[in-house]
């Protein structure tokens, strides 16, 4: 079943009156009400919903903490839920301590819902359908709305609930080449889903001509939003973080030590989109929206309770992991419709993959290209390209070698559903570079 915040918020306090003195207690729900629907060859192959609530009890004692997670039923749980409170209390004395143990605190509490205009459940399929006829299209959509709550026996009590939809897809030719995109959003746009289709029917014709073989080499590059989110990424695998920089492994120390990046490149965090909670599980808030780089400038990274307290900081509402809930790079003034005549000759790509840090230190990112990625000569496009593995680093594509950023950015939705529907995304404009090095 699913939770409002009236029940979940009972829950806790259930929870919390049977706390003995000198413990601590937080209380994490994760719940969503999501209708699924898997497509293959246009046509329905499995449909179904999900009503699923898990909640995770954090116990604190005598500088120890303990947790565990279990499915949330109805009142009948409330019972299992204090029996795996005892549970805790009896494995935390086991525990060494922890000096790094931040205790709950009240500073504030916070209750967001945001609604949005899904399509109707009853004809979403149809919605989907209609512009791919004729088309061999494969798929997974979700949509509904997800809640997350975060309770603790100080007395805080957040709660965030957000209607979204996500259609992640690809289109495929009768070679099994692929166009891969998606349509996320928190409102559903008829005349924008079909505007999406028809630029990925021209990308799919397109793919039917006989692939370029490129040699390795520097190339002036355009890369789609979907390929830029992918960069963005990698920020959060030990760039953003305070304590992957105090412990030697950011790739953005250079940016600490008084490097630049271009002054058009600025990147935030914007929980102002009502796609992902302000709160993180231990409460804290992060501001409306973070800067992290302006104007090429490295402004803070980010810092959660823990690294805090042991480097004598003061946090802004990161996660534990410190990456990135809800980057927004911000745009420039490159028109869409003038990408092509912009990157005169030199290569569009689509979408990345298998990305990884070949040089941490010095902000390389290894990877492929991927789907619908082409050569183009004199503002048209010629043909698509076999895959090229590229090596460079951020401070080259982000930095001296950036020439524009597109003046509309897009929302990649997190499309993971691993357990669960996954929150946020990345919101980025499309990048053009000057010379990007590809290796193979």
């Amino acid at each position: 079943m699913t939770l409002d915040f009236s029940a979940a918020q009972h829950l806790s306090h259930e929870l919390f009156a049977a706390l003995k003195p000198k413990e601590a207690l937080f209380v994490e729900i994760a719940s969503e009400s999501s209708q699924f629907i898997r497509f293959n060859h246009a046509r329905v192959r499995q449909i179904g919903r999900v009503e699923d609530t898990v909640v995770t009890l954090r116990l604190q004692s005598q500088q120890r903490t303990a947790s565990i997670s279990f499915p949330y039923t109805g009142k009948a749980d409330l019972a299992a839920a204090l029996d795996y409170l005892a549970e805790l209390r009896a494995e935390t004395v086991q525990l060494p301590v922890d000096p790094y143990l931040g205790p709950p605190t009240d500073t504030g509490s916070i209750q967001d819902t945001y609604l949005g205009r899904l399509p109707d459940p009853d004809a979403v399929v149809e919605t989907i359908l209609r512009p791919v006829q004729g088309l061999d299209f494969v798929g997974l959509y979700s949509g509904g709305t997800i809640a997350r709550g975060s309770f603790n026996s100080a007395g805080q009590e957040h709660w965030f609930a957000t209607e979204t939809f996500c259609l992640d897809y690809s289109l495929f030719t009768a070679a099994g080449k692929a166009v891969k995109n998606s349509y996320a959003s928190t409102h559903w746009d008829n005349a924008t889903y079909q505007a999406q289709i028809e630029g990925d029917r021209q990308q799919l014709a397109q793919l039917e001509q006989p692939p370029r073989q490129l040699a390795p080499g520097r190339y002036r590059t355009y890369f789609a939003p979907a390929a830029v989110a992918e960069l963005v990424g990698m920020l959060s695998w030990g760039a953003v973080s305070e304590a992957a920089y105090r412990q030697g492994g950011s790739a953005l120390a250079k940016l600490r030590e008084g490097s630049t990046l271009s002054p058009l490149f600025s990147l935030q965090e914007d929980f102002t989109t009502g796609t992902v909670p302000r709160f993180n599980t231990d409460g804290d808030i992060a501001p409306p929206r973070l800067s992290l780089i302006d104007r090429g400038q490295l402004q803070t990274l980010l810092i959660n309770r823990r690294t805090a307290q042991e480097y004598n900081l003061v946090a802004n509402g990161a996660n534990r992991q410190e990456t990135l809930r809800s980057p927004f790079v911000l745009p420039g003034t490159l028109s869409e419709q003038d990408v092509l005549a912009a990157l005169d000759t030199g290569l569009y790509v689509g979408n990345l993959h298998y990305l990884n840090w070949s040089d941490r230190p010095n902000g390389r990112i290894t990877g492929m290209t991927r789907y619908a990625c082409f050569w183009v000569e004199k503002g048209k496009v010629v043909a698509p390209i076999s895959d090229l593995r590229f090596d460079d680093s951020l401070y080259e594509f982000w930095g001296h070698n950036l020439e524009a950023l597109t003046d509309t950015p897009l929302w990649i939705a997190n499309t993971d559903t691993y357990e669960r529907r996954s929150l946020g995304g990345i919101t980025v404009p499309g990048m053009l570079v000057k010379a990007f090095q590809f290796t193979l």
